[in-house]
């Protein structure tokens, strides 16, 4: 289990580019992933090995100052909420605002570490100037330049002291699913519909992710804890419904789980906040089903079937290899098929592909095929593996690894989805060293 860290404070004072360079921290080593630049609201990151995820609440307020002023104080209380760590981020050539102050009396009643970071601090002259933070109350403060990267890691050491314990799950060795989706696309009535009246239920485990709860499932000869999100109830102080706080809520589930099932609602179609959380799950490296709910409600003529799925794999590009069923939670319809591919999905992300196989099918392909010759050098790869990782990963060794282009990366990934079956699961590529 990792943390939550949150990064808030007014427009402008620097908290995107702080919360990109925390991620390519780690986004440079591990999270190579062509194509997907997307919402960078929500990312993963790592500091002296404990790992944890980082929101930017900025990410999520568009519009100008007088309508951040009413979003900011939900965005403060929702991180307040949701996150185990927050980031405070101010600048030091404006000095306090009032804005500031408005943010620092939400966290001084706080009972969660808050750290204030005093951002654009490049020179001593600044470092002086930023004494004035003081009186915001919130006791120490660190001085960082998010662009140059200056004092990040002094205010990284202090943050990974704070995230909650590691803590080993239990019962671990049973697939947790997580239902997530956006607010009334039909989680509860879907979970509802598979757990039926009689609920075959052997224990409740209280919710390892804060308020969910899991629930163990045994039917039809599977057995896996359920994750619910549906059934949390939103605070009652949090009246609109912010795609923030979906976002928050999913950042749990997804974390916690193997496979996702992602409930979207026919009737809508795929909306953006349905490709964030797509997006969340990809990440995280989970596997994925995509349930398209309320399909008992759409006229359908011919192709609608096609058409509907057709958009959504356009929307998920270039991770496409994903199962789309279409359910009804309230006419039950299809609602074993998901569970069912489901279990296939864990199945393909915890498959071992052997060194043997994996050669005698990939390199004749790759000589029939090789990478382009890059400023006139011919790349050969010699050897794969797959890299003993909980999700499937896999090493082409070459000469010259640094020439391989994205696009041949992903022809790779094709072919492995071709010949070992990954469906529903993300896979990654990497090129190394000979």
């Amino acid at each position: 289990m990792s943390g939550i860290v949150a990064i808030v404070g007014r427009p402008n004072v620097g908290k995107s580019t702080l919360f990109n360079r925390l991620i390519k921290r780690r986004d440079a080593i591990v999270d190579e992933i062509s194509g997907v630049t997307r919402d960078r609201h929500y990312g993963r990151s790592d500091w002296n090995g404990r790992e944890f995820s980082l929101i930017d609440t900025g990410g999520y307020v568009v519009g100008s100052d007088d309508i951040f002023e009413q979003e900011i104080d939900k965005q403060v209380e929702l991180a307040i909420d949701e996150a185990d760590v927050i980031v405070f981020v101010v600048d030091v050539s404006t000095g306090v605002t009032g804005m500031d102050e408005e943010v620092a009396q939400l966290l001084r009643q706080v009972q969660k570490p808050v750290f204030l970071a005093v951002n654009k601090v490049d020179n001593a002259m600044r470092e002086a100037d930023a004494v004035e933070f003081y009186s915001l109350g919130l006791g120490e403060y660190y001085t960082i330049s998010s662009i140059n990267g200056s004092g990040t890691g002094e205010l990284l050491d202090a943050l990974v002291e704070k995230l909650p314990e590691e803590v080993e799950e239990e019962d671990s060795e049973l697939p947790r699913f997580a239902v997530v989706g956006r607010p009334n696309a039909g989680k509860s009535s879907f979970i509802n519909a598979l757990l039926g009246e009689e609920r075959y239920i052997v224990t409740d485990i209280a919710g390892t992710t804060r308020d969910s709860v899991d629930t163990k499932y045994n039917r039809f000869g599977f057995e896996f804890n359920l994750v619910d999100t549906a059934g949390i109830r939103r605070k009652a102080k949090v009246k609109e419904d912010l795609e923030f706080y979906t976002v928050m809520r999913s950042v749990r589930a997804i974390e916690h789980s193997d496979v996702c099932l992602l409930v979207i609602d026919a009737t809508r179609g795929f909306e953006k906040q349905d490709q964030n959380i797509f997006w969340l799950a990809e990440r995280n490296k989970k596997g994925v089903v995509i349930l398209v709910n309320k399909w008992d409600l759409v006229d359908k003529e011919t192709n609608t079937v096609r058409d509907f799925e057709n958009r959504i794999r356009e929307e998920i590009e270039p991770f496409t290899d994903v199962p789309i069923i279409f359910i009804s939670a309230l006419t039950k319809q299809r609602i074993y098929k998901a569970i069912e591919t489901a279990v296939e999905v864990y199945k393909n992300k915890t498959k071992r592909v052997p060194t043997s196989k994996l050669n005698d099918t990939m390199l004749p392909i790759i000589e029939h095929q090789p990478p382009p010759a890059y400023k006139g050098k011919y790349v050969k790869i010699k050897f794969c593996t797959q890299l003993p990782t909980p999700t499937p990963q896999f090493a082409f060794f070459a000469n010259l690894p640094q020439y391989v282009r994205d696009p041949y990366k992903r022809f790779l990934e094709n072919k492995l989805r071709q010949n070992f079956d990954f469906h529903g699961v993300p896979v990654q590529v990497y090129l190394r060293k000979k």
